[in-house]
């Protein structure tokens, strides 16, 4: 029962000129307008904040997504009675880049999830040090805000794996995954040692696929699949450049075939994390 999330590294261009800039450009004015009619000047509000003056600006001027912290603080400051705190609602969902926010809203939804990812770990697995290593290497590089941005919303959408009632999770990983040096020897460790400890809860099963399986019903991409908490099964495929919710019952119906295969194909959850143990010694 699973589909599509082509990597889950998102191939997509930083960008904030998409639904989400009008919230987070609404949300700064209002900060500005607090600040403003207590009189305090951009220096001053953000050193009683604990922020620079050039990330005060970044927001008000709705060039940065406000940190949950940001709006707690600013709304004590200014003594705005919960007011600016109550904003957190509306930017949490900005924070996810454009072509990730499906994908987010059908993970909320999720009570069962699968997926196989082929050339790196899958990202509700990855450690910060490793998601942002990916990120770093991205070509065209991002800004260091949206490096920022896209690291943040990847870690938030891993509170998937402390929901009640507890989300059934699967996951396929390529030995090559376990192998590739991102962000270097030390944060390959440390994105190991992780995948162990994930892959001892009692909700979570992680399988690797051995490079020397000459079956493979994974040659077509990676794939992820969601069973929603109304019965239903949705994938989600994406390229570099495209994504999109698969939600055609033949279309679901194919790639839920080919998950189950491919698990079929790949190392039990305890072999696999024997692998890794293995892979661990000689990394």
């Amino acid at each position: 029962m699973y589909a599509n999330d082509g990597t889950d590294e998102p191939d997509w261009e930083p960008d904030l000129e998409d639904d989400s800039s009008a919230v987070i450009e609404a949300v700064g004015r209002q900060i500005k307008l607090w600040r403003t009619g207590v009189g305090m000047s951009r220096a001053e509000f953000g050193a009683a904040i604990g922020y620079g003056e050039a990330q005060v600006y970044k927001v008000e001027s709705g060039q940065r997504i406000p940190k949950p912290e940001f709006l707690d603080r600013a709304d004590d400051v200014l003594r705005a009675e919960g007011k600016i705190a109550a904003m957190k609602e509306d930017v949490a969902e900005a924070r996810y880049p454009k072509k990730v926010r499906d994908l987010a809203r059908l993970e909320n939804e999720t009570v069962e999830l699968g997926a196989y990812g082929n050339h790196n770990i899958h990202g509700l697995l990855q450690t910060e040090e490793y998601a942002r290593a990916l990120f770093d290497v991205r070509r065209p590089a991002l800004s260091p805000d949206d490096l920022d941005r896209y690291v943040s919303a990847r870690l938030a959408r891993q509170s998937i794996f402390s929901r009640s009632p507890l989300v059934t999770l699967t996951f396929v990983l390529e030995e090559v995954t376990l192998l590739r040096p991102i962000g270097g020897k030390a944060v390959l460790r440390r994105q190991l040692e992780h995948l162990l400890e994930m892959g001892r809860l009692r909700h979570v099963e992680i399988q690797v696929m051995p490079t020397d399986r000459e079956d493979h019903a994974g040659m077509g991409g990676q794939l992820q699949l969601l069973k929603l908490r109304d019965g239903s099964a949705v994938g989600y495929s994406e390229a570099q450049l495209t994504s999109r919710v698969v939600v055609a019952p033949k279309e679901v119906h194919v790639l839920e075939l080919r998950y189950g295969i491919i698990r079929s194909q790949a190392l039990s959850p305890r072999g696999s994390l024997s692998f890794i143990e293995k892979v661990l010694g000689e990394t």
